[in-house]
């Protein structure tokens, strides 16, 4: 919020008269107020009663109240649309605050699943169809199936080898024969009173001249009369045309004597299908979709009779292969298994790709070309997760391509429709299967941090149309009494059924000390529950290796300063660096213009403090504070808004009625990357003040902390590794009582060193200084009494500050209130400084 005259009483412009009361001067901390040990007296055993020990037995999540109220609520909600979306910090616990809630909500309301089949479609075959059953009947209809086609494989030619079929086999094919024998008979009769005789041939049949019941040859029916020989071959002719009456007479029999025979075996195989076929029905009488697709199967079975038959060599009666393929077709393919595999109400979708996902269909190679059919149908994750729930990692969903556009197209359409990823993609255009779609009801819970959760809200409108309700966990836990005593209870559960030793009340002091540290604040406790059992199980092994029943706090500070040292690779050549002086960090002396700041760094999880040289020059000029960080592009925009602020205050304070006649160049020495940060604008601040002021910074003390506009001194992250870099460096170099560190005081109250830091200041070897204001830093940094801004005294470093500021001002304006001896001397000055 910016401010403007109108902010302030009667229109006029804020002053410090506005501004709140004066905090407290500096002051040095007690040993007892740099860090806040939990009592071990303080933590009940896990087996007292109490309400924070029964929830933390149950291995519930502490303090994460806020968080599994909403995840209740989402968990609980059954309109579409309230899909749960669970953020938080990594080991907070959201997968298992999740899994609690949702056995909480079976368990009271339950939970109906079904299994899900496909089908062939004997109208449309590429369109395989989709069956609903109750849970554990999908299994159920698949065996009653294989049963069905086993008993038809035997009852169908037992009845085409009973004696009923065979004497009505008979019968219609001596019919036949009769009927059909019949015209060629009365053709043959014909053809004798005419003198010929009809002939069998290969190619059919043929008339020739006879004489005395033979065929005359060639010779003798030239021999004839000619007369004779016409009349025989008009006879030929006349025979040829009835004969051709009589073949098709005959195939009209022919197609009748099929017919009959397909009725005659239509009706044979009814009598072995209806009675199994009815069996099966009667069992699911209560589901309509299956009893239509029974209906279908037997209408397939009485058309498809001959897949069934095998002859007496054991030879299917067509090839094979169309057999085997026929009798695929009255297979199920069980999807879904409600009652059996897929019986859990919790699926987690790992890894959520698109095919894991939405199912798939598999294709086998058969003569080198790729078959398939309703039988390599496979389900997908929301098959499996179908009447239940589906947890999902965020961030792996939103890696695989094409999964997240599958999520959403399924939950906004409630149905899951299996599509080739090929077929979707256009990358081919050949006649693909065709599932029928599955509706869907389920409930996805998605898990993952913040910064993907705005994302999400921020660039796809359709996340908020899905997913309305969002658990936010706490990164961290006040720190009382209650929440250490449940968060130990917690810890000593969850160590109990991951087969760890029994902690000591000290064990567990230590790890929540461990977590208050980690959180970086007393007062607080980190809620990253899962590097509090790392440390556990490390500390497991150490006990273990030392034949001890029981975990100590030895082992547990034995694991921490472990980790620490695997991760410490940069920390250990960064201090050998500095003390054989390749870095030059000054711990000893006094110096104008150069202070020791106070910089932290992650590496491997851990977090080191590292000090840093900030030096600043000033000479004659327009106002201008060089930020060399900034310059060279070295520096992020929050350390830029840390110097733009300092040089705001330099000219509030000093030049609020003359020009502000200086420019000031600050840097980080010996540092190549980049800076980033305002948590060393207070050590900025100071190096800018000792330079114009020409006042000796002592280099036995380190300064972190951001200043405001007007010089009051704000919190910094990190301050408990800050303190520790430096300590670790004077005590390298031995500790004679004049070092220390200077934070803001409302730092200290977040303060928890480690041990060694807290017993050098109860011996006085090292001190820890707190300052509200710009004012207590200059104080305690130089020894001298900074003055009153706005009259300060000649003797004290605002009034040196003051003084200094105002000859550069007469000196800029060309101004004669300077005698010439103090113009010259002070143009030496700036010519030597300014002279490389």
């Amino acid at each position: 919020m910016s401010l403007n005259p109108s902010d302030a009483p009667c229109g006029r412009a804020p002053s410090t008269a506005d501004l709140p009361p004066d905090p407290p001067a500096a002051r040095r901390l007690q040993a007892q107020e740099l860090a806040c040990r939990c009592n071990p007296a303080l933590l009940e055993p896990v087996s007292e009663t109490g309400a924070c020990a029964e929830a933390a037995g149950r291995g519930d999540i502490v303090g994460q109240d806020r968080a599994s109220a909403a995840i209740e609520f989402g968990v609980a909600m059954p309109h579409a649309g309230y899909h749960l979306y669970i953020m938080g910090p990594p080991g907070s616990g959201k997968h298992s605050l999740a899994r609690r809630a949702i056995e909480k909500h079976v368990a009271q309301a339950g939970i109906h699943r079904s299994d899900w089949v496909y089908v062939h479609n004997f109208t449309h075959p590429h369109q395989p169809v989709a069956l609903q059953l109750a849970a554990g009947r999908g299994a159920r209809l698949r065996d009653d199936m294989r049963t069905l086609v086993d008993e038809l494989r035997t009852m169908i030619p037992a009845a085409f080898d009973s004696e009923e079929y065979a004497t009505e086999l008979e019968r219609i094919n001596a019919d036949f024969k009769e009927r059909a024998e019949r015209g060629l008979i009365e053709v043959s009769t014909e053809a004798q009173r005419r003198g010929l005789v009809m002939l069998r041939t290969p190619v059919g049949f043929s008339f020739a001249p006879q004489k005395d019941k033979a065929v005359m040859s060639t010779p003798e029916f030239e021999m004839l009369p000619l007369e004779e020989r016409q009349r025989l071959e008009q006879a030929v002719g006349e025979l040829q045309d009835q004969l051709l009456q009589a073949l098709r007479a005959s195939m009209r029999l022919r197609k009748g004597h099929a017919d009959k025979l397909r009725t005659l075996n239509r009706s044979t195989t009814e009598l072995a299908v209806d009675h199994a076929v009815d069996d099966v029905k009667a069992a699911y009488a209560d589901m309509p979709e299956v009893c239509k697709y029974l209906e279908a199967v037997r209408a397939a079975v009485i058309d498809n009779a001959e897949a069934f038959r095998v002859h007496e060599d054991g030879e299917p009666a067509a090839a094979a292969a169309q057999s085997s393929a026929a009798l695929t077709r009255f297979e199920v393919n069980l999807v879904v298994d409600a009652g059996g595999t897929d019986g859990a109400a919790i699926v987690a979708a790992d890894p959520p790709s698109y095919q894991n996902l939405v199912g798939r269909i598999d294709h086998t190679a058969h003569f080198g070309m790729l078959m398939t059919d309703f039988r390599h149908i496979k389900a997908g994750h929301l098959h499996r997760a179908n009447g239940g729930y589906l947890m999902i990692d965020t961030l792996k969903l939103l890696t695989q391509p094409f999964a997240w556009e599958a999520l959403k197209r399924a939950l906004l359409r409630s149905e899951i429709r299996i599509e080739s990823m090929a077929e979707l993609l256009s990358l081919v255009s050949t006649t693909q299967l065709e599932p029928q779609p599955i509706p869907l009801q389920v409930k996805v819970v998605l898990v993952g941090d913040r910064s993907l959760c705005e994302l999400l809200q921020t660039h796809d409108p359709e996340f908020g149309q899905l997913f309305r309700v969002v658990a936010d966990l706490w990164d961290d836990l006040p720190r009382e009494a209650a929440t250490q005593r449940a968060l130990a209870a917690t810890l000593g559960t969850q160590m109990r059924q991951t087969g760890l030793l029994a902690a000591t009340p000290a064990a567990l002091a230590c790890l929540i000390d461990q977590a208050a540290r980690r959180c970086g604040d007393a007062t607080r406790i980190s809620a990253d529950i899962r590097h509090l059992l790392d440390l556990a199980r490390e500390a497991d092994h150490r006990a273990r290796a030392a034949q001890q029943d029981r975990i100590d706090a030895g082992h547990i500070r034995m694991a921490i300063d472990a980790r620490r040292s695997r991760a410490g690779r940069s920390d250990e050549r960064m201090r050998s660096a500095t003390l054989r002086h390749i870095v030059t960090i000054a711990t000893g002396g006094t110096h104008v213009g150069q202070v020791n700041g106070l910089a932290a760094y992650e590496t491997g999880g851990e977090i080191f403090g590292m000090p840093t040289r900030i030096t600043a020059t000033t000479r004659l000029g327009d106002g201008q504070v060089v930020d060399i960080q900034r310059e060279t592009r070295m520096g992020g925009p929050v350390h830029a808004k840390g110097v733009l602020i300092l040089s705001s205050f330099l000219a509030a304070r000093y030049s609020r009625f003359r020009p502000h006649s200086i420019i000031g160049s600050l840097v980080f020495e010996q540092t190549y990357g980049l800076i980033e940060g305002d948590s060393a604008s207070l050590a900025e601040l100071v190096a800018l003040l000792s330079s114009i002021g020409d006042v000796p910074v002592s280099q036995s003390l380190a300064v972190t902390g951001s200043v405001d506009q007007f010089g009051q001194v704000q919190a910094v992250g990190a301050v408990n590794e800050k303190v520790e870099g430096f300590f670790d460096l004077c005590l390298a170099r031995g500790l004679d009582g004049s070092h220390g560190v200077v934070i803001p005081a409302s730092n200290a109250a977040q303060l928890m060193l480690r041990d060694d830091v807290v017993q050098a200041v109860a011996g006085g070897r090292f001190a820890l200084y707190a300052v509200c204001t710009v004012d207590d830093a200059v104080r305690v940094l130089t020894g001298l009494e900074p003055g009153d801004a706005e009259r300060p005294a000649e003797n004290t470093v605002n009034g040196r500050i003051a003084r200094r500021l105002r000859e550069y001002a007469q000196l800029r304006s060309g101004g004669t209130r300077l005698g010439r001896t103090k113009q010259a001397r002070y143009r030496r000055i700036i010519v030597q400084r300014d002279d490389p």
